[in-house]
């Protein structure tokens, strides 16, 4: 039995077998074996049978779970997942390193934060722009060891997605924040490999600047830069 150590609510417990399951589905610990029935879950994580439906309706939700009929409730294919929810994303990271993983997220990144940073340098407000520029401060105290390295790149790369003044944009934040926590296990890898000041240097500034296809640019040359990383490691392979 896997007893759920979350204690408290039932909530909290809903939340505690989503999570254990969850992983597990993307994981492919049910690659092999028929999924379990609700009463099956519920007696293996000793939980009740109305802890583990919500928890079953949540997974159904994201895509990861099917119910049919006379069918029971069945794991569903990679492609029918919502990718784009928070929870699949970090259970994804739960699977050994992959570079194919690396690279669609920097594929989806490229096709998104060069654009939004062109919106960016057109339509932030001062707010906005000051965001950013907190985010590349909190970059420059990194390399001097005052920050975090990663958490201080994901704000400098949601800070763009939030000055694009295009709520669509900043519904990727999520998306962005895992692919750079995925990106920077990787580019760690590589002896002295940082994020480049000069390269988010360059995107600020334009920006800052009001020029479009400067931030454009410079924004996709950053991304670019991993890209080039990757695809190297995949020919060595």
């Amino acid at each position: 039995m896997m007893k759920m150590e979350t204690v408290g609510s039932g909530r909290n417990l809903t939340y505690a077998l989503l999570d254990s399951v969850g992983k597990a589905i993307v994981v492919g610990a049910y690659d092999a074996i028929p999924f379990p029935t609700e009463a099956d879950l519920a007696k293996q994580y000793e939980v009740s049978r109305s802890v583990t439906r919500e928890a079953v309706k949540m997974l159904t939700a994201k895509g990861l779970l099917a119910a049919r009929p006379r069918k029971g409730t069945s794991v569903q294919p990679t492609r029918a997942w919502n990718l784009f929810d928070p929870d699949v994303l970090r259970w994804m990271l739960e699977r050994k390193f992959s570079l194919d993983l690396l690279r669609q997220f920097s594929e989806l990144r490229i096709a998104i934060e060069p654009m939004a940073a062109a919106l960016a340098a057109g339509t932030a407000d001062a707010k906005g722009i000051a965001a950013i520029e907190a985010g590349y401060q909190r970059m420059v105290a990194a390399e001097a060891g005052d920050d975090d390295p990663l958490e201080a790149d994901i704000a400098f790369h949601i800070a763009v997605l939030e000055a694009s003044a295009n709520p669509f944009y900043a519904q990727f934040r999520d998306v962005v924040s895992t692919a750079l926590r995925t990106s920077i296990r990787f580019t760690n890898r590589f002896k002295g490999r940082t994020a480049s000041l000069p390269q988010h240097r360059a995107v600020l500034t334009a920006i800052a600047a009001r020029d479009p296809v400067a931030a454009k640019a410079a924004m996709q040359a950053l991304i670019e830069d991993v890209m080039a990383l990757i695809a190297d490691a995949e020919a060595r392979a």
